[in-house]
């Protein structure tokens, strides 16, 4: 039996390659030849502290789910794709019968198998791997795409789902906080629905010149200008929506001061629980609503990528080799000189 490599946490710090058996394609799935996966922030906290709040490794997990590959072989019954095709592979694979799934919130399933998951136990093993089987339902055709465009479909269908929370953003100001990969994309995804004016902040200048060459109108470096966002704090606030991406308490409620009253705050970054401002949100009469993955977001996205609508191009910072899995991981973690770093699985 032919075997291939994978990526594997251990704990923290402690990043393994190993090899695992090559499986077959079944009716309905296809063979995959990885080719680019991208670290998440998931992906680093398991790495660097072995989960992340109350999910913590039990045992060792192949990482990632930001992935894409050319298939190689098709099972019994699949039409749609073919041989030698590059695809964009969701790590959603929600149950299909649970009440969330039949009320069409697939991404709260009670049975979600997601791709590098240590919360349920065993643990969801993930895509940092040279080979894959896959459903046939999982795979986005990403011709036209580079294997790297492909493996960023994942992290664009969170930002796309995150917009979704938001409601109506035609015409809208719109406030970003924290420049990471989410952040970028978010920015992308709030133009494309047509948000009028953008403002970013983060703490690193790096990230921030990347945002602002790729959609926002201004940005805000909070760690050197902390009263940065003063000018959007006259009249009670002016924006409409924050996309709130870090996680970070103080990044929230250092925004809050510029929200509108009855503007909606979506929280997407997940650092752990965070203390909220709630006298200040009640007064302004918020919104707060969470936003939690997706699932039709992901071939939306491959779409909108397919026909330039969306250019993710500028975010991939670094391309590293699985023999380099554990500097890229390091480097992946440096927001002085790194935004999205990708692994490639073969040559």
């Amino acid at each position: 039996m032919s075997a291939s490599q994978v990526i594997v946490a251990h704990g923290p710090k402690d990043l393994r390659l190993e090899t695992r058996p090559d499986e077959t394609p079944g009716p309905g799935q296809v063979l995959i030849a990885m080719a680019a996966g991208g670290i998440c922030g998931s992906d680093l906290h398991y790495y660097n502290h072995g989960g992340f709040g109350t999910v913590r490794l039990k045992e060792p997990m192949i990482l990632g789910h930001e992935v894409s590959g050319v298939i190689t072989a098709l099972g019994d019954g699949v039409s749609d794709l073919r041989e030698g095709q590059l695809v964009a592979v969701s790590p959603s694979r929600p149950c299909g019968h649970c009440r969330f799934c039949q009320e069409g919130a697939q991404n709260h399933c009670l049975n979600m198998r997601f791709y590098g998951s240590a919360m349920p136990f065993p643990h969801i093993q993930g895509a940092f791997r040279q080979t894959l089987v896959a459903d046939a339902s999982q795979c986005a055709p990403a011709d036209g795409l580079s294997a790297g465009e492909a493996a960023m479909a994942e992290p664009l269908a969170v930002c796309l789902h995150a917009t979704r929370q938001a409601g109506e953003m035609l015409g809208k100001r719109v406030l970003v906080t924290g420049c990471g990969p989410i952040g970028l994309l978010c920015i992308l995804a709030a133009r494309r629905a047509g948000a009028a004016e953008i403002v970013a902040t983060d703490l690193a200048d790096f990230t921030l010149g990347i945002a602002a060459a790729n959609g926002a109108d201004a940005t805000v470096n909070v760690a050197t200008t902390p009263d940065g966002l003063a000018p959007w704090t006259h009249d009670k606030g002016q924006f409409d929506v924050l996309l709130e991406c870090t996680g970070s308490p103080q990044a929230l409620a250092g925004a809050v001061p510029a929200m509108k009253p009855s503007g909606t705050i979506v929280q997407v970054g997940m650092g752990g629980d965070m203390t909220l401002p709630v006298q200040a949100i009640t007064a302004k009469e918020l919104s707060l609503k969470g936003s939690f993955r997706f699932h039709p977001e992901f071939f939306t996205g491959v779409e909108l990528m397919r026909k330039g609508l969306i250019d993710v191009k500028p975010l991939i910072s670094h391309t590293m080799g699985m023999a380099d899995a554990t500097a890229a991981f390091e480097l992946a973690g440096d927001r002085s000189q790194a935004m999205k770093v990708q692994i490639a699985f073969s040559g």
